[in-house]
């Protein structure tokens, strides 16, 4: 027998209210609805383009294994992220490639994990080898583009690898791109300190994203030109963004938004799995050595360069509707849709016919709380989680 709910909340992208209906896993139908919503919001599940960790679990340690992927899986859900791309960084090629192995056990193990997990992201290992530029990267593993490389990579993922990170300063990173591209892989341009006739060129060949624009670069730059002005002036590069106070001060990220525009602007946490822990001195796979600060920053201890984010990425959505200038639609829209348009998934739209991820939430604009009360999954309610 068919289960059936009937929803209902304001819709953060048109405020009206509506009545979504919900059978079994998808949706049946939305109405607008013209009774009381008790103040609560209706959203798609969030789409996190790039999670290296959170909650302790950390997609970059030897030790992950293919079940506390779906541990991690589950614990986004609950603060709402109900689709994402495991992270997999810059290291020795046996240790991506288990890691690749890990996550694609965890998708055929679980058909959970196999409906949050659509892909995997590629950051490396053809980024900068500059300090500064690489961030957290280990220098040793940085190495040019190989495309006989990336199909090992991909023939060990099952064709999960969808999005890719790296650097266009290397004399080969065009024609990798354009591989990767007929591929039918995303290419992010991130970490790097090409030049702006190499960026070009990188878009040209097919590029389509900013990895975490403004950060994983060093921190003093020419005036002009410099690899973030000409990112920022590239209209065919939508720009990811870590929105947690910290990465980016609010004057910059206002800028960012200002100069993309809604429409070629992501959200993403860049969480790691150190994610809410309390202030201290951390041993951790990305950075070793970190310091989890009183504000919530990830530091490297040598070198003060941050290595990944605190937040999950609904902290992220609850900061940017909050900023002047925007609206909580612009947020949603910014974690949810313009991810999805990067993904060959059904995800990150509140449509009939869609999957059932849904966000039941409260909102106020006066003190910028955010307060998850239902999360849905293929139409499976989850425990909603308020804190990291």
């Amino acid at each position: 027998m068919s289960t059936v709910r009937h929803l209902r909340g304001r819709d953060p992208l048109t405020l009206e209210s509506i009545e979504v209906e919900v059978v079994d896993t998808r949706v049946t139908s939305i109405c607008p609805y013209s009774g009381d919503v008790d103040d609560l919001w209706l959203a798609p599940g969030l789409v996190d383009l790039q999670v290296n960790g959170y909650g302790g679990i950390d997609l970059n340690d030897a030790a992950c294994d293919a079940q506390a992927v779906e541990r991690l899986t589950l614990l986004l859900a609950s603060v709402g992220t109900t689709t994402y791309l495991p992270t997999v960084i810059t290291a020795s090629p046996a240790e991506m490639l288990s890691r690749l192995r890990t996550i694609a056990e965890a998708r055929r193990n679980s058909a959970f994990v196999a409906h949050a997990v659509p892909g995997v992201h590629l950051e490396g290992p053809s980024i900068s080898p500059i300090d500064g530029y690489r961030g957290a990267h280990p220098a040793e593993h940085v190495r040019p583009p190989s495309l006989a490389e990336f199909e090992e990579f991909q023939e060990a993922a099952g064709g999960l690898i969808k999005l890719v990170t790296l650097s266009p300063h290397w004399p080969e990173a065009a024609a990798y791109i354009r591989a990767l591209c007929d591929r039918g892989v995303v290419v992010a341009l991130g970490h790097t300190h090409a030049s702006p006739e190499q960026i070009r060129t990188a878009v040209d060949a097919g590029a389509q994203l900013s990895t975490h624009l403004g950060n994983g670069i060093a921190a003093e730059l020419p005036r002009h030109p410099n690899p973030i002005w000409t990112q920022l002036a590239e209209d065919r590069l939508t720009a990811t963004i870590i929105a947690d106070g910290v990465h980016l001060p609010a004057d910059v990220l206002r800028v960012m938004l200002r100069a993309k525009g809604v429409e070629r602007a992501v959200l993403i946490s860049d969480s790691v799995a150190l994610a809410g822990s309390a202030p201290g001195l951390y041993r951790s796979p990305i950075g070793g050595d970190v310091v989890v600060g009183g504000d919530g920053s990830i530091r490297m201890r040598d070198t003060g360069l941050l290595a990944g984010s605190g937040i999950a990425l609904r902290d992220a959505l609850t900061r940017v509707a909050g900023l002047q200038g925007a609206s909580l639609g612009d947020a949603v829209r910014m974690a949810t849709a313009n991810p999805a348009n990067f993904l060959n998934a059904q995800c990150g739209t509140l449509a009939v016919g869609s999957s059932a991820d849904l966000l039941i939430f409260r909102w106020s604009a006066e003190d910028g709380t955010f307060h998850l009360v239902e999360v849905l999954v293929e139409g499976r309610s989850m425990p909603a989680l308020q804190n990291n």
